[in-house]
């Protein structure tokens, strides 16, 4: 087993795997953007080092990331932002994964790589390269895979969990769009967990989705939201009204990993969530 883990980008996910990954007495170090958050990791126990994207000279860099058998690159592609250089940035921590001692690297990648699909989706969907969100995604994971040592792309849906609620969500936007289309989540402890397999297990490698079994349309997850929290039910655009949309399909990771999701249900995890609101 390898257990030494570094991960790139220590946020709200990176975070809550890095605790995880020391309750499991894995030797961890995560990189931060900002000397504040690296000093309040470092008051967490958390080893951390400052790591800006994109570098100067990746040749020249020296950190003890790159010194760790498993890496997690863990940032966000940042597309929102208008940033396009997401992939620049995973071929520069490949790059420096190969001048050190990474044996295997993790991208946590994201079920928007199947944006302009729709119905059921899986890993050998073809893409629909024509949007540049998907060309930008895309680019990043084959960056990955080429990655001399094993790889693996974790496509992650939607996340939620503590401070993710969806509630909050609702709070922000009054008119939502495509009532009838699929919701494809997962909780936060359950790509955690799903990671926890992905880094015990040295035989895995290759591309997964990892989505909750939820199956409901995003007009009733979001009306069990609003109902959960006692908020007003939101309001819906009907223009788009029989739009489906995609559904996530992970069937191949529940096929070979041995992981068990905790939070298969997420109307179920919505009601149980408003009794501690703030750490669930």
């Amino acid at each position: 087993m390898l257990k030494s883990v570094a991960i790139i980008g220590c946020g709200w996910l990176g975070h809550a795997l890095a605790k995880q990954l020391l309750i499991e007495q894995y030797r961890v170090t995560v990189t931060v953007q900002s000397e504040e958050k690296k000093q309040k990791l470092c008051e967490e126990n958390i080893n951390a080092e400052q790591l800006s994207l994109p570098v100067l000279d990746p040749k020249s860099l020296v950190l003890s990331v790159f010194t760790h058998e498993t890496l997690i690159i863990a940032i966000t592609p940042q597309l929102r932002q208008g940033r396009s250089d997401y992939p620049e940035k995973v071929a520069q921590l490949v790059e420096m994964a190969e001048l050190g001692n990474v044996k295997k690297i993790v991208l946590l990648s994201t079920t928007a790589v199947y944006n302009g699909l729709s119905g059921l989706v899986d890993e050998q969907s073809v893409l629909d390269m024509s949007a540049d969100k998907v060309a930008i995604i895309n680019a990043a994971e084959q960056t990955v895979r080429s990655f001399s040592g094993t790889s693996v792309i974790l496509r992650l849906a939607g996340l939620v969990g503590p401070e993710r609620h969806p509630g909050r969500f609702l709070q922000g936007k009054k008119v939502l769009a495509e009532p009838q289309s699929f919701i494809n989540l997962i909780h936060q402890d359950d790509a955690v967990g799903v990671l926890m397999e992905i880094i015990a297990n040295e035989d895995i490698s290759g591309t997964y989705n990892a989505v909750s079994a939820t199956e409901t349309s995003k007009q009733h997850y979001y009306h069990a939201a609003a109902n959960a929290l006692n908020l007003p039910a939101p309001e819906f655009s009907f223009e788009t009204s029989m739009r489906f949309g995609k559904r996530i399909n992970d069937a191949k990771l529940r096929n070979s990993f041995n992981y068990q999701f905790t939070h298969d249900d997420l109307i179920v995890w919505l009601y149980k969530s408003v009794v501690g609101l703030y750490d669930v």
